[in-house]
């Protein structure tokens, strides 16, 4: 414990390498770093996490959660868009954990563009990562898609994006995010995350999510998040009129939605991603 202790970064150590670095944490980028050890350690665990697993880590920033990491697992893939930053995370795995530094593979990009390419070595077999509140979302919808080995992810959002995300059909939050998500993995929360953890401290609280890839229903994957834009675009209304666009008119839309087994007056956020899937495939 107490060599995990001295390796880990508190914070002292937070503020003292953006210091250094001459950093002052910016909302574009939405940085946010996370400085108490025991966060770091306990979102390791509820990652659970194997010594074989490669993970993939969005915004390392200044390498709190990559430390409690690197011992956890086989490597670890950071993908960190600040290349002040992607150029300083190396050397601090040298100077904290200098027989870990092996594991470590640094990648500058923005992570809402990184292709699986663009990772050497072992692929992905999970994420996690304090991801930047302003791309919480499509990160995650971007990697799975991108990445096809990973098996699981714990990610910590925004805790109004988590309680979207992990909702389910015929919720109030349930919507865009939580049926294109439920294409990819079944998801749950995985505990909330106080706002004195972070330097500076955000505004909004935090919360972390937890998901497990699955199989994703038949049909197109393309055609398919199509059709849940359009059908939430307009989800105050039944879906014979939601989805008149999409399928050319109301009558066409009806037809569709008869087809899939689904009352046309029936509104978007009862459907699940089944349901859209079925419906996809059933367009004239």
């Amino acid at each position: 414990m107490t060599g995990d202790l001295s390796r880990l970064l508190g914070p002292a150590e937070v503020r003292g390498l953006a210091a250094e670095l001459g950093l002052r944490p910016t909302k574009r980028l939405g940085q946010n770093f996370v400085h108490d050890p025991n966060t770091v350690r306990r979102i390791v665990r509820a990652a659970e996490l194997t010594p074989d697993d490669v993970v993939v880590e969005v915004g390392p920033g200044l390498g709190s959660l990559t430390l409690a990491l690197l011992p956890a697992v086989a490597a670890v893939h950071a993908v960190e868009i600040d290349p002040v930053l992607a150029d300083r995370l190396p050397a601090t795995v040298a100077e904290r954990a200098p027989t870990l530094v092996a594991r470590l593979t640094v990648t500058t990009a923005d992570a809402l563009r990184v292709r699986a390419a663009d990772l050497p070595g072992p692929a992905p077999t999970a994420i996690v990562a304090n991801l930047p509140y302003n791309v919480g979302v499509p990160v995650v919808l971007h990697l799975l898609a991108e990445l096809p080995g990973l098996r699981r992810g714990l990610v910590m959002v925004q805790a109004e994006v988590a309680e979207r995300l992990a909702a389910e059909p015929g919720s109030r939050t349930y919507g865009v995010p939580s049926a294109k998500l439920a294409w990819f993995a079944s998801v749950r929360r995985a505990g909330p995350v106080p706002r004195a953890v972070f330097w500076p401290v955000p505004g909004v609280d935090s919360g972390l999510l937890a998901f497990d890839r699955r199989e994703p229903p038949p049909g197109d994957r393309v055609e398919v998040f199509r059709l849940i834009d359009a059908a939430f675009a307009q989800r105050r209304k039944a879906l014979r009129s939601a989805l008149a666009g999409w399928a050319g008119s109301p009558v066409a839309a009806e037809g569709a939605l008869r087809a899939a087994g689904i009352e046309p007056l029936q509104r978007a956020e009862r459907l699940g991603i089944t349901d859209f899937a079925r419906l996809a495939a059933a367009r004239p």
